[in-house]
Parts: C-alpha cells; sequence; structure tokens
C-alpha cells in the first residue's frame, strides 16, 4: 500500500493505492516474512504531511508505507533465523516483507514468543509499542504513584484502553475521557475506570471537574487541545503532564495548539510537561515486559480490538481509527494465525 497523494485534512481512501511488486531474491543476512497482523496507529498520520519530522521519517508518494507489524519467516538467508518464527518488525502495510534483522535500533525485526494466552498480534498492542507507550508515559514520564489520580484522554483507544488499566494496577484512582456513550460504559465497566465522561456531551472542563472536584495529579495526554486546557486547569500543584499525543491536531499539522489557552497554569502552580516517545525509554523495554506480561497472562488485562480484514480494507479502517470508530487496537488481518 502506498500514497497517491498527500491527504488534506482527513484522509480519503482516494488517497492510497495498492501496489503489486514481485519479491526480490534475499540477499545474504535478509530473511522473507508473511505479515499476519498490522498496526493502524493515530501517528501515521503526521507522517502524510509531506513535510520532515524527526517523530518518525515521513511517508512519500508512491512509496510503500510502513508501521509496526508480525508475520511468520517462510523464507531465511540468515543463521539466526529459521523458518516458522515469528517476527516483530516496522513493515507493515504489506502483505510480505524482505528484512535484514540487525538489532541496531527499536525498529529492526526482532522475534517474539507465542503460545498459550498470546498471540503474535498481541505484541502489536498489549506487548508491543501501544502498552509500553502507556507504561512509559505513566510510570517513567509522569511518575504515576499509588493513591494518585490521573485523567486519560482518549481512554478507549489503544494506548488509553491500557493506561487506565495500568494505572488501576498500580494503584492509582483514573478518570477517562471517551467520544460515545458506549465507550464511557465500557471504560467504567470492563476496563475498570473510576469515572468517565462522553468529551461531546459539555465542556471537557466541567466534566472533568465533576468527575475530580479536589483535582488531578498526573494527566496522560493523547489529544492536546481542549483536553489538555481543561487538565492544566484541573491538575493539582506540582501536577505532571505525560504528553504523548495530539489526535485533534493531526489532520491540520504538528505545529497547531487548538484551544490550549491556560499555560500559565504550568507556571503559577509549578507543573511538569513533558513530551516522550517510547523509543525514548527503550532500557526500560525488559522492566515494561515482565510487568505487563504477568498482568496479561494471568487474565488481568482486557485488550479491546477493531480488527480490518485485507489490505486493500487498511485505508477504511485507518480512517475510521481517526475518526474515533474504533474501541482499542486497530488491526489489520492479513493471514490466519496458526
Amino acid at each position: 500500500m502506498a500514497l497517491r497523494r498527500f491527504p488534506e485534512g482527513m484522509p480519503d481512501p482516494d488517497d492510497f493505492i495498492v501496489v503489486e511488486q514481485p519479491v526480490p531474491a534475499l540477499q545474504r543476512g535478509a530473511v522473507l516474512v508473511e505479515n499476519s497482523w498490522f498496526s493502524l496507529d493515530p501517528s501515521m498520520r503526521i507522517r502524510m504531511s509531506g513535510g520532515e519530522s524527526s517523530y518518525f521519517a515521513p511517508y512519500r508518494i508512491g512509496a510503500p508505507l510502513d508501521g509496526w507489524a508480525v508475520g511468520t519467516v517462510v523464507e531465511s538467508s540468515n543463521p539466526d533465523f529459521t523458518v516458522g518464527d515469528t517476527l516483530h518488525h516496522a513493515c507493515g502495510w504489506r502483505e510480505h516483507a524482505v528484512l535484514v534483522p540487525d538489532g541496531s535500533d527499536w525498529t529492526s525485526p526482532r522475534p517474539v514468543g507465542v503460545g498459550g494466552a498470546i498471540d503474535a498480534r498481541h505484541h502489536l498492542s498489549v506487548l508491543g509499542a501501544s502498552g509500553f507507550t502507556a507504561w512509559a508515559g505513566l510510570f517513567k514520564v509522569a511518575q504515576l504513584g499509588p493513591g494518585e489520580t490521573v485523567f486519560v484522554s482518549a481512554a478507549a483507544g489503544a494506548v488509553g484502553s491500557l493506561a487506565v488499566q495500568f494505572a488501576k494496577l498500580r494503584g492509582a484512582r483514573v478518570i477517562a475521557s471517551a467520544g460515545t456513550s458506549e465507550k464511557v460504559r465500557r471504560l467504567t465497566g470492563a476496563l475498570g475506570a473510576d469515572a468517565a465522561f462522553d468529551y461531546r456531551t459539555r465542556p471537557i472542563g466541567e466534566s472533568l471537574r465533576s468527575a475530580a472536584p479536589d483535582g488531578i495529579d498526573v494527566y496522560f495526554d493523547s489529544v492536546g487541545a481542549e483536553h489538555l486546557d481543561a487538565a492544566l486547569e484541573s491538575l493539582r500543584p506540582g501536577g505532571r503532564v505525560a504528553l504523548c499525543g495530539q489526535i485533534e491536531n493531526y489532520n491540520h499539522g504538528t505545529g497547531a495548539s487548538k484551544g490550549v489557552t491556560r499555560l500559565f497554569s504550568a507556571i503559577e502552580k509549578g507543573l511538569t510537561l513533558r513530551g516522550f516517545l517510547a523509543r525514548m525509554y527503550t532500557d526500560d523495554f525488559g522492566e515494561f515486559r515482565s510487568e505487563v506480561s504477568h498482568w496479561f497472562e494471568r487474565g488481568m488485562l482486557t485488550v479491546d480490538e477493531t480488527v480490518i480484514d485485507g489490505l486493500e480494507n487498511a485505508p477504511q479502517g485507518f480512517i475510521g481509527m481517526l475518526g474515533g470508530a474504533n474501541i482499542g487496537k486497530t488491526l489489520v488481518r492479513l493471514q490466519a494465525e496458526a
């Protein structure tokens, strides 16, 4: 899958095109992977804007799109990898990928374990980048502690739904926001939030004050704009903000700051606002996997998914996710798992 043109505003299915290419012969050290699942993430919209960014390399017109994926090795010219291995890698949006694993960075292909409660796709969500982003943002960036109150926006999405549960398991009080009454019920039911509200029904600040009349200690921000404004007002002195994303502005470019008018609160309350990317905390990945695998394998976590079948349907799934049609992690299924 490639871009036919850069989207303007919300992407359109016609902005994408399926391209067929022959699989090249493997060079020494390479492996051929048949992808079974790949991830659709809001941050991909940033890469579709045509400009330069240090976030991730921007997509190019006509070039293959990429993103997190898992698949099975079907051919190998690398002595460290055998046919049948399951690999996690960064060449999604395609049915097959030729990879050269070298362990050089966060995106290098790596083998992952499957079996028992763990399917390959879980390495794209709860045990992968989404889970790690939630965990690192809460506990490394914001230093959330037991007994504190945290507000999580976009809380029914891939990262937010895990952040809600991780925070509860560490003993925090959790307030969550989402965009439909169905998602709110999910948050306070299966996902265990102490309070949740639909941000579309009344001003966010009013809803947050009602849920946390004594204020909040931490805000996990995936939205920006009015959500960030409301959190700045409700944060107690010395509060912390983990700046994970700005979904509200992704269709307008990362330089936008729509709706943020209360930044002076950071000065008068001594707040800490800290932006982060999960790859900044790769030294902590082992700790994350140990703790979250323990929770997951013991049935202590609920992993919500929205599954799209077929590469050709990935653009519509991506657009739906940007519009809030998903619950939990949005995944594209290419091959049935064994």
